[in-house]
């Protein structure tokens, strides 16, 4: 569900840049004061499994669809909303500059609509309530579920919003709205399943990172952040392969509307300039080594699945994450004034 430039102006792309960053300014005030401090620690490793799930589009049957999980639910049920939110936004913006994905002017509604909307709607009010304590497997289940379907949904009407506000493309709000909503029901209940599934596994190795933060006993995390660091070299740099080839949620919306998933950028100095900078930056654009002359209009076929560009692009890109996520988590914590504390 990541947006291009194409779907917006750059009044609403400005005006959610700077809703986006008065957020991750806030949230940098706000993890100092928190007295779980340990899971400040798990930023980086988090941020950097949720890039390489990321990579991975599952195929939505009957639709010629396809999805990934956003994450942002899952980050905040094991950060806290605060911790996420500067998680996530690390990532999408890993993803905008290096590998093309998502727009430069859209990355604060990007961010906006991945990373605020779970974290700071659909976990204070789906995912706690239906969940309590995180010890009941059916709660658990029920609120991921719920949870993500929600944030999955909120997420793709606050995308058809921004669009219709920007006024620049051939995309009615209604037609546009009924497209968008029912596939995205579908990829939302396909991430809750996942999310439930990785809450479940550390619910069984260390539950204290599911407990309320007032519990005295900090959680262990060297289990939870060594597999979770594996499962992130091995999804970016084999599993990636097998994504699905479809286009995602919001690419056959637009087609289905217009007839084509991607839409031509305006010829407007903000979007011209935005475009020719990301093509500079991305050192892997759309996950793969640069095309040029021929291999830019040409595709081989190939019966193996092995792509050297993807695997480069999923380890890259999750240890880009890990360390600015992980850098950010460590700054945040010298900050605590609980870090000088046993």
């Amino acid at each position: 569900m990541h947006m291009s430039d194409a779907l917006l102006s750059p009044v609403v792309g400005g005006a959610f840049w700077a809703i986006s960053a008065g957020m991750i300014g806030l949230s940098s005030r706000k993890i100092p004061a928190e007295p779980d401090g340990s899971k400040t620690v798990l930023m980086g490793v988090m941020g950097a499994f949720v890039f390489a799930a990321q990579m991975i589009n599952f195929t939505i049957p009957g639709t010629g669809s396809s999805g990934h999980i956003g994450g942002g639910l899952l980050l905040s049920v094991l950060l806290g909303p605060w911790r996420a939110f500067i998680a996530l936004a690390s990532v999408l913006v890993i993803q905008a500059l290096f590998f093309a994905d998502g727009g430069l002017l859209a990355l604060g509604c990007n961010i906006f609509n991945i990373a605020f909307i779970p974290a700071f709607v659909a976990w204070p009010l789906l995912f706690r309530p239906i969940a309590g304590d995180g010890s009941s497997p059916v709660r658990l289940a029920t609120a991921s579920i719920a949870a993500a379907t929600f944030g999955l949904l909120a997420g793709a009407f606050s995308v058809v919003t921004q669009t219709t506000l920007s006024g620049i493309s051939d995309l009615p709000f209604n037609l546009f709205v009924f497209f968008m909503l029912p596939i995205h029901v579908a990829i939302g209940i396909v991430e809750g399943v996942l999310t439930w599934g990785v809450l479940s596994f550390i619910t069984s190795t260390e539950p204290g990172l599911l407990r309320p933060t007032s519990e005295t006993r900090a959680p262990k995390t060297g289990i939870v952040t060594a597999s979770l660091f594996v499962a992130a070299l091995a999804i970016g740099g084999a599993l990636s392969w097998f994504a699905s080839s479809n286009p995602d949620g919001l690419e056959w919306s637009v087609a289905k509307v217009v007839g084509k998933e991607e839409l031509d950028s305006p010829a407007e100095t903000a979007h011209e300039f935005l475009e020719g900078l990301q093509k500079k930056l991305a050192i892997l654009p759309d996950y793969d080594f640069r095309k040029t002359g021929d291999e830019a209009t040409t595709t081989a076929p190939t019966a193996s699945p092995v792509n050297a560009g993807t695997s480069l692009s999923g380890i890259a890109g999750s240890l880009m994450v890990l360390v600015l996520a992980g850098a950010a988590g460590l700054f945040l914590r010298k900050r605590s004034p609980m870090s000088g504390k046993p």
